[in-house]
């Protein structure tokens, strides 16, 4: 029988890959929703390759669009956030593919785990923002969350028949960014452009500038603690630039497990819709004779400050890590818009989580208010950098 998935973010880097790998086995997997928040017109090319039952459109105003170029399709069109949040509960659909970016994908993760949907999850901010509450639902409802970042579906797969117990330890690997290796003072004439080179992965321009800063380390350092249950002292991270072992884990004993392959997202996508099996695919190998040196490095967090960020962020708790993800949020696409300079996204970042306050056992409306206040704050400090 075909596992039917819910894409969210189908139009992006993590979407169309996914669809990649629904298109090289029919036979297995089939997608029932597709949605895409402004890309119309991509969205309408897999909505009439694909014939999923539902697409959404994020942006309400591109609803006509939408809806009259799929009038004969079969597919029912729905516009709007709330259409994003509610059509994870239809009941045909087996699990959910989050790869929305940001906090935009924390309520459909509520919603879908709600409906008891297992989630295949490539929005880390989820459980940066509001991880205790997810991973509490989620226990509730019986719903597995199966990681799709490649350094947690690294970990998820190395913990495959292990006694979680005797974890000691995990290594999130990091490829470096493009600016491995630089100081303060090359950071300081790094442009837009500069900054949306990375060496070894295609992804979308947040998590590219994410990459770069490392604050996507970091943010993955906080997500890793809430899917495997870790305190903050077993989680480090180890800058690897080939990017070919995808992340590591020590038990007890000493001995360690890799996940190893070349640098392709399709692979822990595959893995995420097909687990526990492995079925078979036509991506490319890794040959040891092509890589002979595999090198490893600590990383620089005075340098690239967001990495020490995060672990604060990580050892405070509360909605401290609600307050970073929001702060980052904001400077990326500030930078991105040419607003600040590259070095000052993380001061962005810390003046913001200086002047708010802290909650030490949040709830959702919270995390809201955190999100919300924090963008506000982020908007003021910004300005100051203009």
């Amino acid at each position: 029988m075909q596992k039917l998935i819910a894409i969210l973010g189908s139009t992006g880097s993590i979407g169309k890959q996914a669809l990649e790998v629904i298109r090289n086995h029919p036979d297995k997997f089939k997608p029932t929703v597709l949605s895409a928040q402004t890309n119309s017109k991509l969205l309408i090319e897999q909505a009439k390759e694909f014939r999923p039952d539902y697409v959404v459109i994020g942006c309400e105003s591109l609803y006509p669009e939408v809806k009259a170029s799929l009038s004969s399709s079969g597919t029912k069109v729905l516009a709007g956030e709330d259409a994003l949040h509610n059509v994870v509960s239809d009941g045909m659909i087996d699990m959910v593919l989050v790869a929305l970016v940001g906090y935009a994908g924390l309520k459909p993760v509520l919603n879908a785990i709600e409906a008891g949907k297992d989630i295949a999850l490539a929005n880390k901010e989820s459980l940066v923002v509001a991880g205790d509450l997810v991973t509490k639902l989620a226990h509730e409802k019986n719903v597995k969350i199966i990681p799709v970042d490649s350094e947690h579906s690294a970990i998820f797969q190395c913990l495959v028949g292990e006694d979680i117990s005797a974890l000691e330890k995990i290594y999130l690997t990091a490829s470096g960014g493009p600016f491995l290796g630089m100081n303060r003072k090359h950071l300081e004439k790094i442009t837009k452009a500069d900054a949306l080179k990375h060496p070894n992965w295609v992804m979308g321009d947040k998590i590219t500038i994410d990459s770069a800063t490392l604050m996507n380390k970091g943010l993955e350092v906080i997500e890793a603690k809430w899917l495997f249950n870790l305190d903050p002292s077993q989680i480090d991270v180890i800058v690897h630039p080939q990017s070919i072992i995808h992340s590591l884990v020590q038990f007890r004993d000493g001995s360690m497990k890799a996940q190893m392959g070349l640098p392709d997202m399709r692979l822990p996508i595959q893995y995420a819709f097909s687990c526990p099996e492995r079925i078979n695919s036509g991506f490319g190998r890794f040959n040891f004779l092509d890589y002979p040196e595999l090198t490893f490095l600590k990383p620089d967090s005075e340098i690239f400050r967001n990495l020490a960020l995060a672990f604060e962020a990580l050892k405070k708790g509360g909605n401290v890590p609600c307050m970073l993800n929001a702060a980052n949020e904001a400077a990326v696409q500030a930078f991105l818009d040419d607003k600040i300079k590259f070095l000052q996204i993380p001061e962005v970042n810390e003046q913001c989580i200086d002047k708010m306050g802290f909650i030490k056992n949040p709830t959702l409306e919270d995390y809201i208010n955190t999100n919300r206040d924090t963008k506000h704050v982020a908007s003021k400090v910004i300005e100051g950098f203009c």
